[in-house]
């Protein structure tokens, strides 16, 4: 609106302007009737309040990485304790087998 406003009154560089463009002089007589209302104010673009800082995306992935790995910490745990049990019932076997009188055949 501001280019077309910026050329002279009736001159056919208006017109040229609003063809390069795909307008009809209606359409800014309706933008203008906006603007004057406030109705284009929405329109401009806000700082997004939400946005968090490259730090506070760091720290949401390191979170998470903290998490998953703590979770595998505990896998590891589970599975080292029942690997110890098994090995120790497979010595109880074997002290058994070993102390037990052979039958006579």
């Amino acid at each position: 609106m501001d280019e077309y406003d910026a050329l002279p009154k009736g001159s056919p560089e208006r017109g040229a302007l609003l063809r390069r463009e795909g307008l009809y002089s209606s359409h800014l007589s309706e933008w203008r009737k906006q603007r004057d209302n406030g109705a284009l104010a929405g329109l401009t673009a806000k700082p997004r309040a939400d946005r968090r800082s490259a730090a506070d995306v760091e720290l949401g992935r390191s979170r998470q990485r903290v998490a998953r790995l703590e979770a595998e910490l505990e896998r590891t745990k589970m599975a080292l304790e029942i690997m110890g049990k098994a090995h120790a019932l497979l010595e109880l076997i074997s002290e058994s087998a070993d102390t037990e009188p052979r039958s006579k055949q």
